[in-house]
């Protein structure tokens, strides 16, 4: 750290937009677009999809979320294998395993205890995405990290919104299974952006 570490991130903080021309950032912050707007387009209607799809009482979206936070908490117990094989290396690949398990979730979205532990995986899968992600922003330029991290903030919200409405225009035409689908091809477009960054460091 020293004096030098923290005022050269602090000037960074207040310009966002330089943080735009550091290396990489645009293509994950594409790829963190897409990554998010998969997750609240799909978690956004799934306890609809439970209620009025499968006729399951409201109390079931709990054990829902229940499955997916012990997914997310439990992928804590396997962090150390972002470190032994890199977070640039695994990023993309970590993404379409994300994907894999969008469209095992159209498959099991007819039956209430496959897509439970379908959305166990989820939460595995999408802790690693989370995780590793704000790695690799992080990493590209440590002066400007607090401007990058903002940026990716910012991209989140946008996406939240996205996700919910551009899904939401689809769900009553198509029902839920479409919705999984869909997040498919974001999360593919994920991994392809996340392969575009370069590797900064160790990420």
């Amino acid at each position: 750290p020293g004096v030098a570490g923290p005022r050269a991130g602090s000037a960074g903080a207040q310009s966002p937009f330089a943080a735009l021309q550091v290396r990489g950032v645009m293509p994950l912050l594409a790829a963190c677009t897409a990554f998010m707007a998969s997750f609240y387009g799909v978690y956004g209607y799934l306890g609809d999809h439970l209620h009025n799809g499968l006729g399951l009482p409201l109390g079931a979206n709990g054990l829902m979320a229940l499955a997916y936070g012990l997914g997310f908490g439990g992928a804590a117990l396997l962090d150390g294998l972002v470190d032994r094989y890199g977070a640039g290396r695994l990023l993309p690949l970590i993404f379409l395993a994300v994907g894999i398990v969008y469209a095992a979730m159209a498959i099991a979205s007819g039956s209430y205890p496959a897509t439970l532990a379908v959305v166990f995986l989820w939460g595995l899968a999408n802790h690693f995405g989370l995780n590793v992600l704000i790695m690799r922003l992080a990493a590209l330029d440590p002066a400007r990290r607090g401007a990058i991290m903002g940026l990716n903030s910012g991209v989140t919200y946008l996406a939240l919104f996205a996700g919910t409405a551009g899904f939401g225009a689809i769900y009553p035409f198509s029902g839920f299974t479409l919705l999984p689908g869909v997040a498919v091809l974001l999360m593919v477009c994920a991994a392809g952006f996340a392969a575009l960054a370069p590797r900064a460091g160790s990420a």
